[in-house]
């Protein structure tokens, strides 16, 4: 098997100490959407929590309001009566607060780490894959809520019916999403791994496909025992990882389109943002119905109905009335507004299947209309080596308008911008028009704007702020 990669920064096979045995908490980055859920869940567990952020913001007031002593900036002091450090990734090692907790020998945890700990002794189901985890596990989260089951969960985004990203729940079972980006996701030990796809993507960290297939190889070596792997038989990485695991004895259920399923997808039907499908397993037939439009749905709920169905013992067709009720997430073709029958969707999609499958989805809800969108690629490192197939997917789009690349973590590369998407657009035949910034970008997809048009703001970066700017231009307009 390929060498894994290893955090350089994190060892995430290390043993982890108790949530009593952790002392005062506090969190840099306290703001963000997994770090604050992270932090609830702890002062939900009665532990003193503190944290910090580059900025005012609501999820702070929530945290505040919460008991969490949170403040704005960066400093040691806020070390002073803080025993364990919470950071992520993101966080660099020049941070002020990191670089003296390390000189003061206090205990420093990775984010998925403080959730490992957080997560007890419950029954564990971590989702992973490159694309489709944060619905896949928010559709678990909504099944096992939905029965009665009330999970514990956390999520990159916030579910539309509880507007949180986490909660700590009563029952047996805990439900997060597996990051892979970091290596991360071999943190949390699961009961019942689901991997939606495995394809390449944070090849800054990983290098190549052949790392990242070890990667995932690793994080369902990390099942307890006794537990299961679910995964799409459909994607060729999936297929792949499915196979090997099948022949360590590990218990595997796979689920998909093809033939070599045991969970069968059959009978899909696509209605504006309705998805329809059947699925059949140990002869029996379960309808399926979701709202949420596209392929990639169907499948991100055939793998959380079987996740529950084969791993948590939940009735298939109780787990499919719960799936009727879900309604999203935050940022996964979330519909912002509507003005003059032009409707504004925001979808955080930032890879290029991410892409691929949004424009797809958009095309059975638009019907006639145009697909109008802006897209802020995400890292430079991205951008440089997927460049081509972000063109392929944005293709489908009638307008493509493009934001500078969202640097994140990474410095800007000689060469790399948003003009290699747009180039690469070229060669199909189709034009892009490239924006400035904001005003730039809103004007541009305003301009032509028609009743039945849908407009998408796409990325992980900051163009979700463009979504009201679009509404109050096509107010203004009318």
């Amino acid at each position: 098997m390929t060498d894994l990669v290893v955090n350089p920064r994190f060892d995430f096979a290390a043993p982890l100490p108790q949530i009593a045995d952790l002392g005062r908490v506090h969190f840099i980055g306290i703001g963000g959407s997994g770090m604050s859920g992270i932090a609830h869940l702890y002062a939900a567990a009665g532990r003193p929590v503190s944290g910090c952020d580059g900025a005012e913001s609501d999820t702070l007031a929530t945290l505040a309001r919460a008991g969490v002593d949170v403040c704005v900036g960066h400093s040691p002091a806020h070390l002073d009566t803080c025993d364990t450090l919470v950071v992520s990734s993101a966080v660099p090692e020049a941070n002020p607060e990191l670089a003296a907790a390390r000189a003061r020998g206090v205990r420093i945890l990775h984010r998925a780490q403080a959730l490992s700990i957080g997560m007890g002794a419950r029954t564990r189901v971590a989702v992973a894959g490159a694309n489709g985890k944060t619905t896949t596990s928010a559709m678990v989260a909504t099944i096992l809520i939905g029965t009665g089951r009330d999970p514990g969960y956390a999520i990159g985004s916030p579910l539309v019916t509880t507007g949180a990203s986490s909660g700590p729940g009563r029952g047996p079972e805990f439900v997060v999403e597996a990051d892979e980006s970091d290596g991360s996701f071999l943190a949390y030990g699961p009961d019942v791994a689901v991997v939606t796809n495995v394809q390449p993507d944070h090849l800054d960290f990983y290098g190549d496909l052949a790392h990242v297939e070890a990667a995932y190889a690793a994080f369902a070596a990390s099942i307890r025992p006794g537990g299961l792997l679910v995964v799409d038989a459909d994607d060729p990485g999936g297929a792949r990882l499915a196979a090997s695991v099948g022949e360590s004895g590990h218990r595997v259920v796979t689920y998909g389109e093809g033939p070599a399923a045991v969970v069968r997808l059959t009978g899909l039907v696509f209605d504006g943002t309705t998805s329809r499908a059947v699925l059949t397993a140990q002869n029996r037939e379960i309808p399926i119905r979701v709202t949420a439009p596209g392929r990639h749905n169907l499948h991100n709920a055939a793998a959380a109905l079987t996740a529950a169905w084969f791993g948590l013992g939940v009735d298939p067709e109780a787990a499919a009335r719960a799936l009727a009720d879900f309604a999203g997430t935050r940022r996964r073709f979330e519909i912002r507004g509507a003005v003059a029958g032009v409707t504004v969707i925001d979808d955080y999609a930032h890879n290029a299947p991410k892409v691929a499958a949004l424009i797809a989805g958009a095309r059975a809800v638009a019907g006639t209309g145009a697909i109008r969108v802006v897209f802020q690629p995400h890292l430079f490192s991205r951008t440089r080596d997927f460049a081509p197939a972000f063109a392929a997917g944005l293709a489908g789009a009638d307008q493509v308008v493009l934001l500078p690349v969202y640097a994140a973590r990474e410095a800007p590369m000689p060469g790399v911008t948003s003009h290699l998407i747009a180039d690469a657009l070229a060669g199909l035949g189709r034009r892009a028009t490239m924006a400035s910034g904001p005003q730039d970008a809103v004007a541009a997809l305003v301009a032509d704007a028609n009743p039945g048009d849908l407009v998408l703001t796409v990325g992980a970066g900051d163009v979700t702020r463009l979504a009201p700017l679009v509404l109050d231009a096509l107010a203004r307009r009318c």
